[in-house]
């Protein structure tokens, strides 16, 4: 079970104050690929042209691009809310970049009244998220939302 708590700490104390949006980003994702288990990717993407494009991440490849009205991520922006996905291959247009995944949860990130981003995890396990999973999530994207406020 992870320790939202912790990583939250740890991901506060290495972004606070960092003048640099994506190296923040890098280390985020870096700080999550760590603290949590059974997972196969961690990430962020950038709202950027009305669409979502890769930002820092930890795991395999990504898609580059995704359009608002596709996937997990799409969604997560579209209604404005975090998506919890038990399996990925029931969930209407989800993008398989890795065929691995097999459960998801992707929060929305704000700055200024906006969506610019996503902060997206995977894992080859369905089911593998749950509710204290959605919620240490949120408060992640919460430090992460907090922290680099100012840069975005």
């Amino acid at each position: 079970m992870t320790d939202y708590h912790t990583l939250c700490q740890n991901v506060a104390g290495l972004i606070g104050g960092v003048p640099h949006l994506i190296a923040n980003l890098a280390n985020a994702s870096a700080a999550a690929w760590q603290a949590m288990e059974d997972i196969n990717w961690v990430g962020f993407y950038l709202m950027e042209g009305g669409k979502l494009v890769l930002g820092p991440f930890q795991g395999k490849p990504a898609c580059i691009e995704i359009a608002l009205q596709r996937g997990v991520c799409g969604a997560a922006v579209t209604t404005g809310q975090t998506q919890l996905v038990e399996d990925v291959h029931a969930f209407p247009g989800h993008i398989a970049c890795d065929a691995a995944s097999r459960s998801e949860v992707v929060v929305p990130i704000r700055a200024h009244g906006e969506i610019v981003a996503v902060l997206d995890v995977d894992s080859p396990t369905v089911g593998r998220f749950t509710q204290a999973d959605k919620a240490g999530l949120e408060q992640l994207a919460a430090v992460v939302e907090r922290e680099l406020a100012d840069l975005w």
